[in-house]
C-alpha cells in the first residue's frame, strides 16, 4: 500500500501522543470497502486521473485515488490517495514525497489541502453515526476518531467534564487501532467491541463504562464502525485520539482542554 510506503510522511510527535495502530492489520482498508469517485479540481479531467491512478500503480497498484488537483507549483498534480497527500508531474514520470510551503505567506500548502478535504469528508457522516458528548451550547465541536483500548484515549474522555466545560462539543467516530478484521480476514476483538458499544442501546453510557474498563454487552446491528474505520484511512489517521476541528485542522493526538481550547481560539 501507499500509506506503507510513505509511512515517514508520518508526523514523528503525533505518535507520542496518541496510541499507534497496528500495522499488521489497520494500514488495509478492508476488502469489502464501498467504491467511492475521486475528488477532481478544477481544470482536472478523468485523462489527468488516470495519469495519476498508473502513475501510483507503478508504487503500489490498486491504491485508491481520492482527490486530484493541480497543484501550486506548474507541472504538478496534487494528490491525496491511501491517507497520504503526493505530488504526481503531469508527464506521470515524477512522484514528490513532501510539504509544499509557500515561502510569501509561509504556509503549508499541504495543511490546507488536508483541510479542505477532511472537512468535506467529515461533514458526510450523520449525527446519528457520531457518540456525542456536548455542553447545551458549544461554541466549538471537534471530531476525534477513537479506540475503545487505548490509554490516550481514555485519559481525554476523563477530562470530557472539562472540554464540555470550555464550550467545547465532542463528536467520537470508531477507529479501531487492530483493524476492521485480522489477516484470517475475521473480526479483530476490538473492532467487535466497539460494534457492540454503537449497537448498545445507550451508546454514549456503554462508551463511557468501556473506557473505565467495562466490557459492553455482545451486540450486532446495522452500525457505522467499519466505514469510520475506513474514512479514518482515508484521512490519514494513523492512531488514536487523532482529533479534526470543524473546518478540517488536525490538533492531536492526546491534548488538554486547555490546549484544544487554545488551539480552537486560534483557529487557522
Amino acid at each position: 500500500m501507499l500509506k506503507k510506503l510513505l509511512l515517514a510522511v508520518c508526523v514523528s510527535g503525533f505518535a507520542l501522543t496518541a496510541c499507534a495502530a497496528d500495522n499488521a492489520t489497520a494500514a488495509d482498508p478492508a476488502a469489502d470497502a464501498p467504491a467511492h469517485a475521486a475528488v477532481l479540481g478544477n481544470g482536472v479531467d478523468a485523462s489527468a486521473l488516470k495519469l495519476v491512478q498508473q502513475a501510483l500503480a507503478k508504487l503500489a497498484p490498486g491504491v485508491e485515488v481520492d482527490v486530484v488537483n493541480r497543484a501550486p507549483m506548474p507541472g504538478f498534480y496534487q494528490v491525496i490517495a491511501s491517507g497520504q497527500l503526493v505530488y504526481v508531474s503531469e508527464d506521470g514520470k515524477y512522484l514528490l514525497n513532501g510539504d509544499l510551503v509557500d515561502l510569501g505567506s509561509r504556509k503549508s500548502l499541504n495543511d490546507a489541502a488536508w483541510a479542505a478535504y477532511r472537512k468535506a469528508e467529515l461533514a458526510k457522516v450523520p449525527a446519528a453515526a457520531r457518540i456525542e458528548y456536548a455542553p447545551a451550547n458549544p461554541k466549538y465541536r471537534v471530531t476525534v476518531f477513537t479506540d475503545v483500548s487505548c490509554p490516550y484515549c481514555k485519559v481525554l474522555h476523563e477530562h470530557m467534564a472539562e472540554f464540555n466545560k470550555a464550550g467545547i462539543a465532542v463528536d467520537y467516530l470508531a477507529w479501531p487501532r487492530e483493524g476492521a478484521t485480522d489477516l484470517r480476514g475475521q473480526p479483530t476483538p476490538v473492532y467487535k467491541e466497539m460494534v457492540s458499544i454503537w449497537c448498545a442501546a445507550d451508546p454514549r453510557a456503554a462508551f463511557t463504562a468501556a473506557k473505565q474498563g467495562q466490557a459492553p454487552k455482545p451486540a450486532n446491528c446495522s452500525n457505522p464502525v467499519r466505514a469510520q474505520y475506513e474514512l479514518g484511512l482515508r484521512l490519514g489517521v494513523n492512531g488514536t485520539p487523532a482529533i479534526f476541528t470543524a473546518d478540517g485542522r488536525q490538533v492531536g493526538g492526546y491534548v488538554t482542554p486547555a490546549q484544544l481550547l487554545q488551539a480552537l481560539q486560534k483557529g487557522g
